[in-house]
């Protein structure tokens, strides 16, 4: 990377093009004057911003929405600097499906949102924590949305429950006073926080579907949250109820073998979520549908074990790649 500024000046990552692969990955720090405002948006000093596995992959290529050249980054939380009178000085955060990917995103000094993006960041959660909820949980809640807000006395069943997503959707049903089991593989107790009691299934050494009917006492899950896909597709179907639907925002394998009969006499339902479609408008209303959680402490956000400038920035990409679990943030 090259800086080309002092560390104390306002500056952006810039990707001119895709790369091949991340060894090839070019950031460069470009400098970043403070945008003016257009009618109807606000520009945001960005205190901290998530990396996630999306951002990096939009670098190589792997999201085919994204743009060239642009800054990326899709969560974020800062002040608003310039903008609506109303707003200026207050402390927001977001995220968004656009932000990073078709237009210049977070990973920079500087934001520009339209007006209708900001929310104000929930009191009781530090900047490093705002800046790093906004993926996971806006898909998370995406998923539950649409197929039906998990209730009370319904069973959830999360598949990946150790992935941000995955906990995300954990503490959302828990919240709701819904029966959580999460499917994770490795023993030992749930790794998140859960607002209430969380039963784990452990993949690696446990019949899935098998072990899901005996919690339920035989009925299987009314809501299955499947992070992972096609590896978990098969102990899904097995583990759904009459009439339980099934979200899924990954797969490995595009193809996997599909039993009709079983999903018309199961009276099942589908839903896929791609976070890439909502975007910065849409994701911040979603977060800020869970202010009230975050607030009360039914929700919490995810610990950041580290954080990164933005000349540290490719150690960071190359970290969230590797398959970290470890929240990370840039402070630009």
């Amino acid at each position: 990377m090259n800086a080309g500024t002092s560390s104390t000046a306002a500056r952006a990552l810039r990707v001119e093009q895709k790369a091949a692969d991340l060894a090839s990955l070019q950031l460069a720090i470009a400098q970043q004057p403070q945008p003016e405002a257009p009618a109807g948006h606000a520009v945001v000093r960005v205190g901290a911003a998530a990396v996630n596995p999306s951002d990096v992959k939009a670098t190589l290529g792997i999201m085919p929405k994204a743009v060239w050249p642009r800054t990326p980054g899709r969560d974020f939380a800062g002040t608003v600097v310039a903008g609506p009178s109303a707003w200026i000085g207050r402390e927001v955060y977001g995220s968004g499906g656009d932000v990073g990917i078709t237009r210049d995103g977070s990973h920079a000094r500087y934001l520009v949102l339209p007006e209708a993006a900001l929310r104000e960041r929930p009191r009781n959660i530090s900047m490093d924590e705002a800046g790093a909820v906004g993926v996971p949980f806006v898909t998370a809640y995406e998923g539950f949305r649409r197929s039906g807000m998990p209730q009370a006395g319904q069973t959830v069943l999360v598949l990946g429950g150790n992935g941000k997503v995955g906990q995300a959707a954990v503490q959302l049903a828990a919240q709701a006073g819904a029966k959580v089991i999460a499917v994770q593989r490795r023993a030992g107790p749930f790794e998140g926080f859960a607002c209430a009691p969380v039963d784990v299934v452990d993949a690696r050494s446990e019949d899935v579907a098998a072990r899901v009917l005996e919690l339920t006492g035989g009925r299987g899950a009314d809501v299955v949250y499947n992070t992972v896909g096609s590896a978990y597709f098969e102990a899904a179907n097995k583990a759904m109820a009459k009439g339980a639907t099934q979200i899924f925002i990954a797969t490995h394998d595009r193809a996997v073998p599909f039993d009709i009969f079983a999903f018309y006499r199961g009276m099942h339902t589908y839903v896929g979520i791609d976070s890439l479609a909502m975007d910065c408008i849409a994701s911040t209303a979603q977060l800020d549908a869970m202010r009230e959680g975050f607030e009360r402490g039914t929700l919490k956000p995810f610990p950041v074990a580290r954080h990164f400038t933005l000349d540290e920035a490719l150690d960071a990409y190359r970290l969230v790649l590797s398959g970290s679990t470890d929240r990370v943030v840039l402070r630009p």
